[in-house]
């Protein structure tokens, strides 16, 4: 068997009778340092962490319920400007038991989740080129940056004079709507990296796609995640708008056509309950998609204080 290799000792000045307590108190001033750096992390039990998530929205729900309730009961306007919500309920409650809800849910939200999912595919390379390419960042970077605040409603007509009344229109409309809010994004998040990180990269052969995805990407997670539920928000509101302006045949009942329906036809309870819908589909999805991916990404960076 080889011989063990023989440990390093301090030579020269580092030999003197106080040289290793000396060293051992400059270790212990680092570690000290760095575990000042680190966050610590809280550990809940499940219960108390579900508790204190559901709790607060549901008291709130239940004081607008109860004050709803008053204005109602108050007679303060005509009842079919403000129904009761025992109306609301019983409205919901008749598209539930004739399954038309799950067909008006599945209509848009399969139209919001494919045209999202479009739009990652086109907005994450655009941001990646906006945010590193000079020429193209001074040649569209305003641009994006001027469609992120058009409102998405002013493309409807324009589609709908493009694509008549079919899915293209709508899909057109949810893309105008996110695939800005989804580069620009990307190119705030790359704008925040440390400039040593491609440095290294570039060191360690990382160049084109192999630093965007191992780098890059990586790095500016957090600002690319907060542009995807921007993107997302506005793609919803995009489609809502769209459903509502472009109602057709050809297109099928989702949430904006079923809640133009119930103000063509002066059915308030149906419209409340269509802008209800539309809310509770937008809180789930922040709730189930968005908020565990970036308590995940919080979490890997050592930003989630409590779990």
């Amino acid at each position: 068997m080889p011989p063990e290799p023989t440990p390093l000792r301090p030579t020269g000045e580092a030999h003197r009778p106080g040289a290793t307590a000396v060293l051992e108190d400059a270790a212990a001033a680092v570690a000290g340092l760095d575990a000042l750096d680190t966050p610590t992390t809280t550990t809940h039990p499940w219960w108390r962490r579900a508790l204190s998530t559901a709790l607060p929205p549901f008291v709130a729900l239940l004081v607008f319920m109860l004050v709803w309730q008053l204005v109602w009961a108050s007679a303060i306007t005509e009842e079919f400007k403000i129904p009761a919500p025992a109306s609301v309920w019983h409205e919901f409650a008749g598209t539930v038991e004739d399954g038309r809800v799950w067909s008006i849910l599945w209509t848009s939200v399969s139209r919001a989740f494919l045209g999202f999912g479009v739009a990652l595919l086109i907005a994450t390379p655009l941001g990646l080129l906006v945010a590193k390419v000079p020429v193209v960042r001074a040649a569209i970077g305003p641009l994006l940056s001027g469609l992120q605040s058009l409102p998405s409603v002013a493309w409807v007509p324009a589609a709908v004079l493009w694509f008549g009344l079919t899915d293209a229109t709508i899909y057109f409309v949810v893309l105008a709507g996110s695939i800005p809010s989804i580069a620009n994004g990307l190119v705030a998040g790359i704008d925040q990296i440390p400039p040593i990180l491609p440095r290294m990269g570039q060191v360690l052969g990382a160049r084109g796609i192999t630093s965007a995805r191992h780098i890059l990407l990586p790095a500016a997670l957090p600002g690319y995640l907060a542009g995807c539920k921007q993107g997302w928000a506005f793609s919803w509101r995009s489609l809502m708008a769209a459903e509502i302006i472009a109602a057709g045949p050809l297109l099928g009942i989702g949430l904006g056509a079923y809640l133009k329906e119930g103000s063509d036809f002066n059915n308030m309870p149906a419209v409340i309950a269509a802008i209800l819908l539309i809310l509770v589909v937008g809180i789930g999805i922040e709730l189930l998609v968005f908020r565990p991916i970036e308590r995940r990404v919080l979490r890997a960076r050592g930003l989630a204080l409590s779990t």
